[in-house]
């Protein structure tokens, strides 16, 4: 293969074709059709820095896919049927862009942890009841979208979050959130939007006097 970028979108694919397994590929679009499964197989395509296995039928994602440690701009896996993720995704710590939205989690898988590289992370439309603490290693992110989710609060670990610019929490049921938001120097948006359920902290004041916008 001459073509370093590869596209299948939408064309109804049930199955991977053997013949995208091209170790010199370095994109790959398998977005909008009915796949069930990524093989192994996958684990073979070491230059590739993007992948998108977006809007499919995927319950799951293989060990494998944590063997693309070369994995550096963006990894789409939204709008699956996906509940956790496979430890082995914690060594993409070069990846910049995470897009897990539209599935079924209802804990923040733990190997996003270790996606220290990220500097953005979109996780809307699941069913988080809470974040872990080690959230707090993606010491680098700028975007946080956990918008429609089931989140009463947040870690107090989102005060490690120091590049934290923008920050989407519409449409959950939070009751609480901590003042270490009011630390964060970069912070420039929170988005609570449908929020309907929670008291407005004081700090919010010192927050908005430095110029961060709080759409409520």
């Amino acid at each position: 293969m001459t073509e370093p970028h590869l596209s299948l979108r939408k064309l109804g694919l049930r199955a991977v074709p053997e013949t995208v397994w091209d170790p010199g590929l370095e994109t790959l679009v398998l977005s909008e059709n009915e796949l069930s499964e990524i093989p192994g197989d996958v684990g073979r395509l070491k230059r590739l820095r993007m992948l998108d296995f977006g809007h499919n039928k995927l319950a799951t994602v293989p060990e494998a896919l944590g063997e693309l440690e070369g994995l550096s701009d963006f990894l789409y896996l939204h709008n699956n049927r996906l509940s956790d993720l496979p430890a082995s995704l914690a060594r993409l710590t070069r990846l910049r862009y995470l897009n897990i939205s539209e599935n079924a989690f209802d804990t923040l898988p733990e190997a996003v942890s270790g996606m220290t590289g990220l500097i953005e992370l979109r996780v809307t439309d699941n069913r988080l009841t809470s974040l872990p603490p080690s959230l707090g290693r993606l010491t680098r992110l700028r975007e946080l979208h956990l918008r429609n989710n089931a989140l009463t609060t947040l870690p107090d670990a989102v005060g490690d979050l120091r590049e934290l610019r923008q920050l989407d929490l519409r449409g959950n049921p939070l009751t609480h959130l901590p003042a270490a938001l009011a630390g964060l120097p970069r912070l420039e948006k929170i988005d609570l939007r449908w929020v309907a359920t929670l008291a407005v902290p004081g700090w919010f004041a010192d927050l908005e006097a430095r110029g961060c916008l709080i759409y409520r």
